[in-house]
């Protein structure tokens, strides 16, 4: 039995005085303003015996309004067109890893739609990014989706070729060609830039600063260490419903207890929502904590070993006193220290066990914690306004001794392949078939609805408003309204 000090104890008296002292009527409050009952995210996550970091204690919500959006956002084709014309090619997009490509030479070719980036590694070191289309006759210098090593860049049709620093080093009979000097013809470059080990490009060769891109991301994860992890997991899959939508579904954990739980009360997570300037929202959830819906809430014991059972663990003893997330973070820190060498006692709860969430426009996630090490990326399928490609990351800690393994090979799953093919998922391949088995019947939803938008809940969807609206700031506004007008949009 916890006693009265125990962390146990403490959080049980914060659950109380929420449940008994919180309203469920919301009809006092602001649009927006409304939660759920019981204690919130930062109160659990004060409760912790090791404070979290200062950014997880950093809220950032406002009510952003409540119209519907209009399916037409998903089902538009000259909305699709004016997010290839007029948004992909202007935004900050990942593109590879470093590692990807860690020796003069090396390339890699990133597509979003009918635009196309070869990176490069040059002699001196530097990363670069070009157009990848020939200065002669547009002839894509390096396949689409391609990567590999090239001491030039040569062009497979006619042979031009260019040096790794984009300067022109043979044009196959150029008697013929007065009208082409070495400036006019240099391969241009876009805008390219690294953070935390990824590789960004933006198709503007004046690109306003990445830095200014990511607002609180460089200083919410410049202790969080992502350089120092490597790519052990690698899966593409093509998903049955607009890039959007896809995005959307990992946006929220409204959708936890239906798609993923048992859909009874007291299957929700506890989740903080809030959106940061214009690039950057976040989510987290909490883990191995009851939900303040569920009565009567389960046992510390029975917490534990909920747990526990998921990774394939056999029964574990709780101490007397002790809290399941506490023992259970733990557990996770001694098994990742086995695995990987390093020590992370120092971690907090929440970084060892939450699903920490942010998203940077238009269509990257970034997870900082120990168990849930994740990056996502969402691309448009350019032959199917009603499919994307996911590609999925598992970013492990490199070894603390011996050389860094290469990034993993992707593992490509068509529509219907499980991600449970892929091994390095483990038990959450599980959760992502979920997380994408509703897409598909989405999709079919858009176009049969008499309905012809969706309804957005204030709070928990607030991210998935935040991006639709991000959109419509750079293509115009939304397609069923009379007045849409391609283009960036004023006020």
């Amino acid at each position: 039995m916890a006693t009265s000090s125990s962390p146990a104890a403490r959080a049980h008296a914060v659950a109380q005085h929420y449940c008994l002292g919180m309203s469920t009527s919301n009809e006092a409050l602001a649009p927006g303003e409304a939660r759920e009952i019981g204690p919130s995210l930062l109160d659990q996550l004060r409760a912790d015996p090791t404070p979290p970091p200062a950014a997880l204690l950093t809220e950032s919500y406002e009510f952003r309004g409540d119209e519907d959006i209009p399916y037409a956002v998903y089902t538009s084709q000259e909305y699709a067109q004016a997010e290839y014309d007029l948004m992909w090619p202007t935004v900050w997009q990942w593109a590879c890893h470093v590692d990807h490509i860690p020796e003069p030479g090396d390339y890699y070719v990133y597509d979003v739609g009918p635009h196309s980036a070869l990176i490069v590694r040059g002699d001196d070191g530097v990363i670069r990014s070009y157009y990848n289309a020939c200065m002669h006759r547009g002839t894509q210098l390096k396949p689409a989706g391609s990567c590999g090593f090239s001491q030039t860049l040569r062009c497979p049709f006619h042979g031009w070729n260019w040096a790794l620093d984009g300067t022109i080093v043979e044009i196959p009979a150029r008697w013929d060609f007065p009208h082409v000097s070495d400036d006019s013809h240099q391969l241009p470059q876009m805008s390219c830039d690294t953070w935390q080990g990824f590789v960004f490009v933006n198709f503007e060769p004046d690109a306003p600063p990445l830095g200014d891109f990511l607002g609180v991301m460089v200083d919410h994860w410049a202790d969080w260490d992502l350089e120092k992890r490597y790519i052990e997991t690698h899966v593409r899959k093509r998903l049955p419903c607009n890039w959007k939508a896809a995005a959307e579904a990992f946006l929220e954990a409204y959708h936890v207890r239906e798609t993923h739980s048992t859909g009874k009360l007291g299957d929700e997570v506890t989740a903080s929502y809030d959106v940061f300037g214009d690039n950057v929202s976040r989510f987290v959830h909490t883990t191995a904590l009851n939900s303040p819906l569920l009565n009567p809430p389960r046992t510390e014991d029975q917490l534990l070993n909920r747990m526990a059972s998921r990774r394939g663990t056999d029964s574990v003893e709780l101490p007397e006193g002790a809290r399941a997330r506490d023992v259970y973070a733990r557990m996770i820190q001694e098994t990742m220290t086995e695995t990987y060498g390093h020590d992370y006692s120092h971690l907090s709860e929440s970084m060892t066990l939450d699903s920490i969430e942010y998203f940077l426009f238009p269509n990257a996630f970034f997870f900082p914690g120990l168990q849930l090490p994740m990056v996502y990326r969402f691309r448009p399928d350019p032959d199917s306004i009603d499919h994307s490609y996911f590609d999925l990351l598992m970013m492990r800690p490199r070894p603390a001794a011996g050389p860094t393994p290469p990034p993993a090979e992707v593992i490509e799953l068509d529509v219907g392949d499980s991600y449970s093919i892929a091994e390095g998922l483990g038990g959450l391949g599980r959760v992502y078939d979920q997380d994408t088995a509703n897409m598909a019947a989405q999709t079919r939803g858009f176009r049969s609805s008499r309905k012809r938008g969706q309804t957005l809940a204030n709070y928990q969807e607030v991210r998935a408003r935040h991006l639709q609206e991000r959109v419509r700031d750079y293509v115009g506004s939304y397609p069923t309204d009379p007045s849409f007008t391609r283009g960036p949009q004023t006020t």
